[in-house]
């Protein structure tokens, strides 16, 4: 089988820090090349993977005329290859498709790892492609479930890379609890900092701090007073070998977030160590975490305090497990590669 795998070129495939996207983009290209198919990838100049890189995309990569070229020189490459290529699989935009959407031979998957989707563009898609279009989401929550507004939609989780982990099946009694992501309100490190005060427990911050244009002064209020208790520690951003030392040595990861996450792949990168985590029901949270069994699902900083206590009933070996099964690469590689087989047959 020949697979042509999309994805916006602002970032290198992999990426060295934060990019969720080119993170799965990454071990699935390598992992379906390790099994046998011909993978192209268009991607970022500076990529690198076990497939065939087709680079493109030049900084700045914002702006109308930038986005429009970029568009072109995907659909261009994609429609070259028409006569090349059994499924096209794209994590960038969903326009990039429009030249080999009415070929209804090549099987196409648009891919969604952002709430923001377009729904008109979905509709176009799925008239102009028909059986041969086929949208997949993190969560269920992205599209909605059956109440889907418009194409044929599947749930492919977000995953890790489960061998960039250290799994620890227990920690010190008074390990600290961890928030690692953006640092902005809608991750919601404020309830973070507070069901940490209240638990009596150390708080590791670590992440990019984000200064929004509508609360740009929410790092200065928010954090910075919390850091002068002794208890919190910002810690910055932190790389893959930092991650996993400060995701695995956690007493719980929180995430009390304000906002509907698509997935959150810090989730699963906190089960592959073997840590629980604390999150507020909103967005992927109750998908990917099994209440009371690989965390707790919670619906405040009280309750989420309750839970901080209880986080001694839970076992890490059963997180791992959990995260082996449905978020590791071998598992996300295995479910796209159904996908594949699937279209090819429709």
């Amino acid at each position: 089988m020949r697979i042509a795998i999309t994805v916006d070129p602002i970032i290198p495939v992999p990426p060295r820090f934060y990019g969720g996207i080119e993170r799965i983009v990454d071990f699935l290209t390598r992992g379906l090349v390790a099994r046998g198919y011909d993978v192209s990838l268009l991607a970022h100049p500076d990529s690198d993977t076990g497939g065939k890189l087709i680079p493109y995309g030049t900084p700045p990569h914002f702006g109308a005329r930038a986005r429009v070229d970029e568009l072109r020189a995907v659909g261009q490459t994609l429609y070259a290859m028409r006569n090349d290529v059994d499924v096209i699989h794209s994590f960038g935009r969903l326009a990039a498709l429009v030249p080999v959407l009415p070929l209804r031979r090549i099987a196409k998957i648009q891919s969604y790892q952002r709430r923001l989707v377009p729904w008109r563009s979905v509709r176009i898609a799925t008239a102009l492609g028909g059986k041969s279009m086929l949208f997949t989401a993190c969560s269920t929550s992205v599209y909605g479930g059956n109440n889907a507004p418009a194409g044929r939609w599947v749930t492919v989780f977000n995953g890790v890379e489960l061998s960039r982990y250290t799994f620890r099946d227990s920690v010190a009694a008074d390990a600290p609890l961890v928030f690692l992501g953006r640092l902005e309100r809608i991750k919601g490190v404020h309830n973070a900092i507070e069901i940490a005060r209240q638990s009596g427990r150390k708080l590791i911050i670590a992440g990019n701090r984000v200064d929004a244009p509508d609360d740009p002064k929410y790092f200065e209020n928010e954090i910075v007073p919390a850091l002068k208790s002794g208890d919190v520690e910002y810690i910055g951003a932190v790389d893959d070998m930092q991650k996993d030392a400060i995701l695995g040595g956690a007493a719980a990861l929180l995430m009390p977030i304000e906002w509907d996450e698509p997935f959150g792949i810090v989730m699963a990168e906190a089960l592959a160590c073997g840590t629980p985590v604390i999150g507020f029901a909103r967005g992927s949270v109750p998908e990917v975490i099994r209440d009371g069994v690989t965390g707790f699902v919670v619906k405040d900083v009280s309750s989420a305090v309750d839970s901080v206590r209880n986080i001694g009933r839970l076992s890490r070996k059963d997180a791992r497990d959990d995260c082996e099964n449905r978020f590791s690469d071998v598992a996300i590689v295995s479910e796209y590669e159904k996908l594949y087989a699937q279209m090819s047959r429709r």
